[in-house]
């Protein structure tokens, strides 16, 4: 490198999550996006669960002292430019999380509210889910929760499409910036997501329904890809078409594929991006 030229980095993604060690869902399926959209990721393990294609048979939490030396050896080192936050079970891990974001003045925050498994478990203790709300939905540029996430938060059931637009906008009511509220467990051959961000007119954002079994670790998948996107320089409304776009591809290419006896992971690697790189500022 000559003397006067700037120095390159990658594009750098900061997945706070935890671990899904049958690989299709949490920190690895955050990875794998992240490499997958052309970005270098990196990790903050919050808890470690044993579970599979059928389902979750054990959660350990990583202690908190333990992901503020993760959180720190990365953020004073490396450095970040963009986070996505997943599964948090317990409200000291959600304040450490909320103490790096905030001593780090990290900027373009995706958080996903991860609540309840695809199988229906669910990964957060009760007492968890008002330290969530206060302590990190200030912080996050937006909020991805699903419609069994998004009622849990709101404490009522979300049945049908016209009701998509008031849950979004209670949820910006609890603190949020921004919600994309998924409404792919409403029925019909239609997914429709809702984008609303503070007074301006929600964004619907519809597909036809993909038939496919392989449906474990599409939330994750869609947070990471959202902050990755954040991350190489798109703005929200864009980072959020493009992450559904690769989200829709990544499930159709791996809809025929067989991968244990339950709900199969997506093909992350349907169509892998070169590793972008930036003049640092």
């Amino acid at each position: 490198m000559m003397k006067n030229e700037e120095p390159f980095r990658y594009t750098r993604v900061l997945s706070i999550a935890g671990s899904d060690s049958g690989g299709g869902a949490g920190i690895q399926a955050d990875l794998k996006t992240f490499a997958a959209l052309g970005c270098y990721g990196m990790t903050a393990i919050t808890a470690l669960t044993a579970q599979n294609t059928l389902g979750v048979s054990g959660i350990h939490g990583v202690p908190p002292d333990m992901l503020k030396a993760q959180l720190s050896a990365v953020l004073d080192d490396i450095g970040v430019d963009a986070v996505k936050i997943g599964m948090l079970h317990a409200p000291e891990i959600v304040r450490t999380v909320a103490w790096a974001l905030k001593h780090y003045q990290v900027q373009r925050v995706v958080l996903d509210p991860v609540m309840v498994a695809t199988s229906g478990d669910r990964l957060i203790a009760p007492e968890t889910v008002q330290v969530l709300v206060d302590e990190l939905f200030p912080q996050a540029a937006v909020i991805t929760p699903n419609l069994d996430e998004a009622a849990l938060l709101l404490g009522r059931p979300i049945t049908a499409a016209h009701e998509l637009e008031g849950a979004a906008r209670d949820l910006l009511a609890m603190g949020a910036q921004a919600v994309l509220l998924k409404g792919g467990h409403l029925p019909g051959d239609e997914v429709t997501d809702l984008l609303v961000t503070g007074a301006d007119a929600a964004v619907r954002l519809s597909s036809p329904r993909i038939a496919s079994r392989n449906t474990h670790g599409t939330g994750c998948t869609l947070s990471s890809a959202i902050a990755a996107h954040l991350a190489l320089g798109e703005p929200l409304d864009r980072a959020v078409a493009l992450a559904r776009e690769y989200i829709l591809q990544a499930i159709a290419h791996g809809a025929d594929v067989y991968t244990g006896a339950g709900h199969g992971p997506l093909n992350h690697g349907h169509a892998p991006k070169v590793q972008q790189t930036q003049v640092r500022a």
